[in-house]
């Protein structure tokens, strides 16, 4: 008991936890907001192409996420042109840092926002919009005041599946952000070297740990639903 105690409340078990939030929780916030934005624009606009732009947008969540890692490390890596230009804004490349791991996170994570979001607003009545604009409302308070509000059952949704997503990331976040211990390595990255390692006590933790975050999650997203 003692032993597991001090487990509990160790740097190596925590620090994967903590940054695992972190992550979670700032790549939530980008996927968000730009995948909110999206979704709206998308749901309202029809052109050419359109639908092979979302087919590229909706592609993270059927590609492995080593194929995911791969091309972040082929468009952020130190010889593409975005690489040296994270380099010059941060001093340093944005591999094995934990901005990578944010990039990552957001990138698998996106898709099931833009989704829900696209679906959302499609369920909004044009009529309301529609009396809004006339009544004098801007764009920008049409979607703050009007069509967010009546969409934010399933926007809701979207964002905590969104997250958990973001926080359960694997493949993606080992290839691009590395797994470097109180740096890059985040709860399912620990999980994967305790196993390796041997270390059950610490996997089983973690593993509980992360079960219980996205349970709560997911129960909450059934709850709203019922």
């Amino acid at each position: 008991m003692d032993s597991l105690l001090t487990s509990l409340v160790s740097e190596e078990f925590l620090n994967p936890i903590w940054l695992s939030l972190k992550v979670a929780t700032i790549s939530g916030i980008l996927v968000i907001l730009i995948g909110t934005l999206i979704g709206r624009l998308f749901a309202r606009i029809s052109f050419k192409g359109k639908a092979i732009i979302e087919t590229i947008m909706m592609l993270p969540i059927v590609l492995p996420p080593t194929v995911v890692g791969f091309f972040l490390i082929v468009v952020f890596g130190r010889n593409s042109f975005i690489g040296k230009i994270m380099e010059w804004l941060f001093h340093q490349p944005i591999m094995f840092t934990w901005y990578a791991a944010v990039v990552a996170a957001s990138i698998v994570a996106f898709p099931l926002m833009y989704q829900s979001a696209k679906s959302a607003f499609q369920g909004v009545d044009k009529d309301i919009e529609a009396a809004a604009r006339l009544d004098g409302a801007s764009e920008c308070k049409l979607l703050l005041f009007v069509s967010i509000p009546l969409a934010s059952k399933v926007l809701i949704t979207g964002c905590i599946l969104s997250f958990a997503r973001a926080l359960g990331e694997f493949g993606a976040t080992l290839m691009f952000a590395g797994n470097i211990p109180g740096v890059t390595q985040t709860i399912p990255t620990a999980i994967y070297v305790a196993m390796e390692s041997g270390n059950l006590t610490l996997a089983w933790l973690w593993v509980f740990s992360i079960v219980l975050l996205s349970f709560i999650m997911l129960l909450f997203v059934r709850v709203r639903e019922e």
